[in-house]
């Protein structure tokens, strides 16, 4: 049975780094581009958001530590996929949030015009994600040619994503710079997943969909049990390294309703923080192997674990366990505990070169003190 789908959205997330003395350039060339607008939380207008992130951790991303730019085009960047199938779709929004620390994401909103064809989120979310590869060939999907003023094909779309990413440092550090990161939420017919039709029937499409799969993959996978966030009874959320996933269905109206909305602001900021943390993380572990930088690593680490490590998140039960969900699929706590032994190991080993050096130096001081001291003995034995 073909699914039908009622509504979707695909953010595509690229992270980067800027250099740390090139970051106040970067926001200043932002800040004059006249096609971005820097985005302010307003209380009244995001009350929701700012009602769900506590202080702390509300301050660290909407505050002067963060500047969030929003792309506004002069109408929604049309595209289109594949001349033979013909995927439309928009681009209603690119925001760019950039951290002081210099790590910045750059987030594409995508819709498909025709998203009632479940096939076409699966194809669309598959071949998007690559848009950004450097090579010339594009292996892992067809031809993507966008029908657009803004964007006339796919090389003008990557140099106006290369235009806001740069080269920066990003491939100093784990990232892939090769692939975007996927968090996409879809909504499908309740004929599909509701009273009269269980999840089992149409698993294999919610495991393709939350792989980033396309529609025509015929390897029967199973679901990794320890992938799955879900706290409603027709609403599934797939968590992985390459990305998030919202796979629900119209039989609970709040999936088509409350839930898309809370899906692009609360949980998306959510995900961000804890890309932020990964990324940073990386970060320092890089600044810890360069000795020069190693004291000036550990401040902004001890720094990084009083403010933000440590930080409650919200006080929402969902929002709390779904954090806890996506931490513990990026294994940060391991992260943090292997940056902060390799700091240990660094210093130690800092610490004792240093030993040596000086241990050599007061050895060849004391070696030319013994030879100025015989010279002076065998001179006064000449008198």
């Amino acid at each position: 049975m073909e699914l039908k789908t009622n509504y979707q959205y695909t953010y595509f997330i690229y992270p980067f780094i800027i250099k740390d003395e090139d970051y106040e350039k970067y926001i200043q060339k932002m800040s004059r581009d006249k096609n971005f607008k820097l985005k302010i939380l307003e209380k009244e207008k995001d009350i929701n958001i700012y009602k769900y992130f506590l202080p702390k951790t509300r301050e660290l991303l909407f505050s002067s530590f963060t500047n969030i730019f929003e792309y506004i085009p002069k109408e929604d960047i049309q595209g289109k996929i594949d001349d033979k199938k013909g995927i439309f779709f928009t681009i209603p929004k690119v925001n760019v949030i950039c951290f002081k620390t210099g790590i910045c994401f750059l987030i594409i909103k995508t819709m498909i015009t025709e998203y009632q064809d479940f096939r076409n989120i699966l194809n669309f979310n598959y071949k998007f994600k690559n848009i950004i590869q450097e090579s010339e060939k594009l292996n892992s999907f067809d031809n993507i040619r966008l029908q657009a003023e803004n964007f006339a094909d796919v090389e003008t779309l990557k140099q106006f994503i290369k235009e806001i990413i740069g080269t920066g440092e990003t491939k100093k550090v784990n990232l892939n710079t090769e692939q975007f990161l996927t968090y996409s939420y879809v909504c499908i017919d309740q004929e599909s997943w509701g009273p009269n039709n269980e999840f089992e029937k149409i698993e294999q499409d919610f495991i393709k969909y939350t792989n980033l799969l396309p529609a025509d993959n015929s390897f029967q996978l199973e679901i990794e049990k320890n992938t799955i966030f879900s706290k409603w009874k027709y609403a599934k959320i797939g968590i992985s390294k390459i990305g998030t996933f919202l796979f629900s269905s119209t039989a609970d109206v709040n999936n088509y309703t409350i839930l898309p909305d809370k899906y692009e602001k609360q949980y998306l900021y959510t995900y961000i923080l804890n890309l932020y943390k990964k990324i940073y993380l990386h970060k320092i572990e890089e600044e810890f192997k360069k000795t020069k930088k190693i004291k000036s690593a550990r401040k902004k680490f001890v720094s990084f674990t009083k403010e933000v490590w440590v930080a409650e998140v919200t006080e929402d039960e969902i929002g709390t366990k779904l954090n806890k969900k996506i931490s513990n699929t990026f294994e940060l706590q391991k992260l943090y505990e292997e940056v902060n032994n390799k700091y240990d190991i660094f210093y130690k080993d800092l610490n004792i070169e240093k030993s040596k050096k000086t241990t050599i130096a007061i050895t060849i001081m004391l070696v030319i003190s013994l030879i100025f001291n015989i010279i002076n003995f065998i001179a006064l034995l000449k008198k």
